[in-house]
Order: structure tokens, then C-alpha cells, then sequence
């Protein structure tokens, strides 16, 4: 028998025969927020159907590693539904296959598990029973909690001036500090990382940690009364020497399907009653979102309207501004409200002294009616605050200063802050860094002056009522 064999100069001389080597493709991945879809329900038809509120949009990269891809999927989808009822969660994780493509297979369940924790329920089924085996539950959270406001609401708060109109039903305030705390809050930590922009979870084990929760009561189709929780505020408080205490709100969240309706202001309301009624030494907020703010000095602004101690001041220097035809910067403190003003308003109202100083400009400006014809000089005083909180009390003379300094690593969070010698200017300011620090500035002034005009024009239309 022989065997053929071909001469090694023949299978180089065939093109067609040569061996191709290749190089499979690496897995680019899929971001989670292109994936994954959250919705929250409040019964079990809710699962599935079309109509159920959806979460969006939300940051969910945020949670999962590899700046937020998810590897070895191909076709994945993964739908999560959150019991608004017993806050339980459920993952339908789809796809079509799964294999290594060089980043290896991400763990989707144990990333899912970092968000909801304990909350997340591995079938199906056992998520739908939820709706039924925990339909009392807010109730038995409350059922020996302390109950600080009562109210038949029609879906908004009287004083949101809401126009909002839905079905009558009982809103009440309840405060839960010590033990209990940590028992509903690992419940809530999930939404509170979902919904809550740059918030942690609180330390449940610290007893100086309240809860305030907004529970709607609601009669079903079997005529039996329904706990619904709308929102929630976590308080710390805190000891001030010698013998007082203030209120920090760290956290507050109204449920998606019920925001804008007027319950966070009403929240926010209750717990300014709660400061004066206990005689805290102030009440403040931690790093406030813009919307937040805005609600808020809304809510100071007008009280502040109807405070009468403040109102001779306050006439005053809306009266001086009214005959200055120039406004001089030696003179721009003598518009700033005086120390008993603020010290009035503290111990009264329990709002601190940076709050009261933003209220301070929305009720000069209203006082200015009509402020087309003082808008020059009252934005040299708006300009005037910006510049003193930003680069400094005495920014031409000795003093920090804050400059905008462009690196590589980061174009718009690198500064440098120095401070000037014997009220000598410093050279390290060159004409074009001025030039950047000047650009900063206007637009915190425009940014300033676009919130007063909104929170004057949303105060005197409640006021017109």
C-alpha cells in the first residue's frame, strides 16, 4: 500500500490551501441602563401590563462594575417590578445565550442583590403573594408609631395650591424612631438607592435617626381600609451645646406615582412644624436637590411674608434700594438682613441663617414691585452675595480665592485656592484666569436670579388667591 504525499513546495505554491488563522471578537458588553426596565406596581394585575409605572430614567450603570456593562449575554433583557405595597422586588432575566467573549459572564442576580438585598424574590409566584400575605403591612409599621398630622386630602396638599384632583382619602403623618426604624428602612433602602441622587443608606443601628412617613388610607372594593405609603423623610438629630438640639433632614422621597401632587411640600410642612412645636434650635437640609430648594424657599418665603418681626427691616431697606440710583460696594451689607432679624427668624421660625439669607432676596425683590425699574441695582446685590459665597468676603484685597484651573485630568473640577499677602493682589490670577472666574460667576448670578424670579412669580400667585 502506498501513501500519497505532497511536497511541502506545493501547498505554499496554493493560495487556497494556506491556513488562516483568526481572532475571535471581544465582548464590547451592554450597558445596564439599555437592559434592564423597572416598574412599579401596586397590585399583582399591575405585573405585566402595559399601563404599569415605569421607572425612567434612572441611572443603573451606577450599580455594576466595568462602567456599568453587563457581559456574556446575548439578547438579555431583565424586567424588575417593585411592590409599592410591601416593597418587595421580582427580576424576569431573559436572553437569548451566554458565553464567555474575553470579559467573562456577569453575575446579573448578585448585582441585582447589591440593590434590592433581601427584598428581591427568586419566583414569580411568590412575589405575586406578596400583594396579598403583605397588604397590612405600612398599617402594622404605624399601628404604634406616633401620629403628628391628620387631614382628608383630595390628593394634594391644601397648601401646595395643587390642581391636581383625585379621590378623597385620609393622609397622615407618622414619626418611627428607635428599633423599627431599621425594620421599615431595609425595605426602603433599594428606592432610596434607585431614586435618591447621591444618597446612602442611613445607620439604622444610631438611635438619634427618626422616620417620617406620608400613609394614605384608602377603602378597597371589600370595604377593608388600605395603608398606602406616598413618601417618607429620615431626620437626624443632633446635640447643640449647651442644652439643644438640631433637626438635619438626610433623606426625603415621595413614591414616583404619587410626586407632584403637592405631598413632599406637605411632608416638608410637618416637619417644620414639628421644629417649632419641640423648639429645636433649627431645622436644615443636607446637600438639597434644585427641586428640593425650590420647594423649600417656597415654603420659608412665605412664611416669612406674614413674620412681623422682620417686616419693619424689611420695609426699610426695600425703601432705601427704591431711592438709590446707584448702588456702591461699601454699601451693599447695609441690605443684608440684620443680626436680630436673623436670630428672630431662627428662633421662631427654626430656619438657619444661610436659608433665611436666599428667602432675604425673594422678599426684596417682591417688595420691589414693579422690579423692571430697580432690576439694575437689585442684581448688583444678587451679584454681590454670589461673588462673597464663592471666591470671598473681600475678593479685591486679601482673602481666598478660588480659581478655575483647565487640567487633563478633569476640564471642569480642577481649581486652585490661594490666599493673597498683606493685601497685595496675587500673580498667580493671570487676566485670563480672571476672565474664566468672571464667566463662573454670571452664570451662578443668572442661575440666582432665574430661581427668585420663579419662587416670587409661584409666592404671589398662593398670595393673589
Amino acid at each position: 500500500m502506498g501513501t500519497k504525499h505532497q511536497s511541502s513546495s506545493d501547498s505554499i505554491s496554493d493560495p487556497k490551501k494556506r491556513r488562516r488563522v483568526g481572532f475571535s471578537k471581544t465582548d464590547a458588553g451592554i450597558e445596564a441602563n439599555d437592559c434592564i426596565t423597572i416598574y412599579i406596581v401596586s397590585s399583582a394585575e399591575d405585573v405585566d401590563s402595559p399601563n404599569s409605572f415605569c421607572l425612567e430614567p434612572i441611572d443603573l450603570n451606577q450599580f455594576f462594575e466595568d462602567d456599568g456593562r453587563i457581559f456574556g449575554y446575548q439578547g438579555l433583557k431583565i424586567t424588575i417590578w417593585v411592590n409599592l405595597i410591601s416593597f418587595h422586588a421580582y427580576a424576569d432575566i431573559s436572553f437569548e445565550s451566554s458565553s464567555d467573549g474575553g470579559r467573562g459572564i456577569t453575575n446579573v442576580k448578585s448585582a441585582l442583590q447589591n440593590i434590592f438585598a433581601e427584598s428581591l424574590v427568586d419566583e414569580k409566584d411568590a412575589f405575586l403573594q406578596t400583594f396579598s400575605t403583605e397588604s397590612h403591612y405600612v398599617r402594622s409599621v404605624v399601628s404604634n408609631a406616633e401620629t403628628l398630622q391628620h387631614k382628608v386630602s383630595n390628593g394634594c396638599s391644601t397648601e401646595s395650591n395643587c390642581l391636581l384632583k383625585s379621590e378623597p382619602s385620609d393622609v397622615e403623618v407618622f414619626r418611627i424612631a428607635g428599633t423599627p426604624v431599621g425594620h421599615l428602612y431595609s425595605r426602603l433602602v433599594p428606592l432610596v438607592l434607585l431614586l435618591v441622587d447621591g444618597s446612602n443608606p442611613i445607620d439604622v443601628l444610631d438611635p438619634r435617626w427618626e422616620i417620617y412617613l406620608l400613609v394614605q388610607e384608602r377603602k378597597d372594593t371589600q370595604e377593608d381600609r388600605l395603608s398606602r405609603l406616598l413618601g417618607f423623610a429620615a431626620v437626624y438629630r443632633f446635640h447643640r451645646y449647651p442644652g439643644s438640639t438640631r433637626m438635619r433632614l438626610g433623606q426625603i422621597l415621595v413614591m414616583p406615582p404619587y410626586q407632584r401632587k403637592g405631598y413632599g411640600r406637605f411632608l416638608l410642612e410637618v416637619l417644620n412644624r414639628v421644629a417649632v412645636s419641640e423648639n429645636v434650635y433649627d431645622l436644615t437640609i443636607e446637600e438639597p436637590e434644585d427641586s428640593l430648594q425650590y420647594v423649600r424657599l417656597c415654603i420659608d418665603v412665605e412664611r416669612l411674608l406674614v413674620f412681623d418681626p422682620i417686616q419693619q427691616s424689611l420695609e426699610s431697606v426695600v425703601s432705601h434700594l427704591k431711592q438709590e440710583n446707584s448702588l456702591k460696594k461699601s454699601y451693599m451689607c447695609k441690605y443684608a438682613p440684620s443680626l436680630s432679624a436673623v436670630e428672630d427668624v431662627r428662633k421662631t421660625l427654626k430656619i438657619n441663617k444661610k436659608q433665611f439669607e436666599q428667602c432675604w432676596e425673594i422678599l426684596i425683590y417682591l417688595g420691589l414691585a414693579p422690579i423692571n425699574k430697580y432690576m439694575e441695582i437689585y442684581q448688583a446685590i444678587v451679584s454681590h452675595r454670589v461673588k462673597a459665597e464663592v471666591v470671598g468676603k473681600d475678593s479685591e484685597g486679601a482673602g481666598k480665592q478660588v480659581i478655575d484651573v483647565p487640567t487633563e485630568y478633569d476640564q471642569q473640577m480642577s481649581f486652585v485656592m490661594f490666599k493673597s499677602q498683606n493685601g497685595e493682589s496675587s500673580s498667580i490670577e493671570t487676566a485670563a484666569n480672571q476672565s474664566i472666574v468672571e464667566e463662573q460667576l454670571q452664570k451662578l448670578v443668572d442661575k440666582r436670579m432665574n430661581q427668585i424670579k420663579l419662587i416670587a412669580e409661584k409666592v404671589s400667585a398662593v398670595h393673589r388667591q
